[in-house]
């Protein structure tokens, strides 16, 4: 891959980041409310709706060029010599390798964003000086394991599909997919993805929320999942569902979108 298509793959993943991030964050609001232990009212309800959206637009852009950087070098690494039956392959690989260095930015941007949601009168600042107080540069990783977790099977759900259906239209129509069909296909494979992995989101939520010291604080996701299980059932495990479907839909809508045509720009 040459430096110029990596600077391109940098820059346009991270303008995608930042404007799915901003422009959805309320849903993302109300999502992890509906997940919080203390239920959706003492959460917040619909109060302080942007609660915690510094961390977010701090953390958006770095995230989200991690993420497409690493995926395009990967993907292009493997597309030498691969056949065409190993090209869902490559887009799993390439995804899932994305998500782990992306989360290394992800995860304490997510940590302070989630308690500040949950807590809107407190300022991110205060929410992330308390946390390294109490629980060192750890507590800003609470977590990172069971979003990796959550991340990758999304990744091995979103992107081989969102890769051949764009394939599949381009191939109908007889020339490449334009940004806003790619955008389409985005919001398609990012709405299947969220259903199926909601269980796994319900659990990172969990476990970035719990008290220091409490089970879930360990970072266990098996232990989590059961808990809800016992606890609340299947209702508990794909709570937010909805919300999180549409956000993500749309989110692939926008983050997709954006990134191809940002990236067209840009080459």
């Amino acid at each position: 891959m040459e430096a110029r298509e990596s600077w391109a793959a940098l820059a346009a993943g991270g303008v995608a980041g930042v404007c799915v991030d901003l422009i959805l964050f309320p849903l993302d609001t109300v999502k992890t409310r509906l997940q919080s232990p203390q239920g959706f009212r003492k959460a917040g309800g619909f109060r302080g709706i942007y609660a915690g959206v510094p961390s977010t637009a701090i953390g958006s852009f770095p995230n989200a060029a991690a993420f497409f950087i690493t995926y395009e070098n990967v993907k292009s690494m493997l597309y030498h010599g691969s056949t065409s039956y190993l090209t869902p392959a490559a887009h799993m690989v390439a995804a899932s390798l994305g998500e782990v260095v992306a989360c290394l930015i992800r995860v304490p941007s997510e940590v302070v964003k989630q308690r500040a949601q949950v807590s809107p009168s407190s300022s991110t600042l205060r929410i992330l000086s308390r946390t390294l107080y109490h629980e060192g540069i750890q507590g800003l990783y609470r977590g990172y394991k069971s979003t990796v977790l959550r991340e990758i099977p999304f990744s091995l759900v979103q992107f081989p599909l969102w890769e051949s259906l764009k394939d599949l239209w381009s191939w109908k129509q007889g020339h490449v997919v334009d940004s806003w069909q790619s955008a389409v296909c985005g919001a398609f494979a990012g709405g299947f993805a969220a259903a199926v992995t909601t269980p796994l989101d319900v659990a990172k939520t969990r476990i970035m929320l719990a008290k220091a010291g409490s089970s879930d604080a360990s970072g266990n996701v098996l232990a989590a999942l059961g808990g809800i299980w016992r606890t609340q059932g299947l209702s508990g495990l794909f709570a937010g569902v909805v919300p999180r479907m549409a956000a993500i839909s749309l989110g692939g809508f926008i983050f997709l979108g954006t990134y191809e045509k940002t990236r067209q720009l840009l080459l």
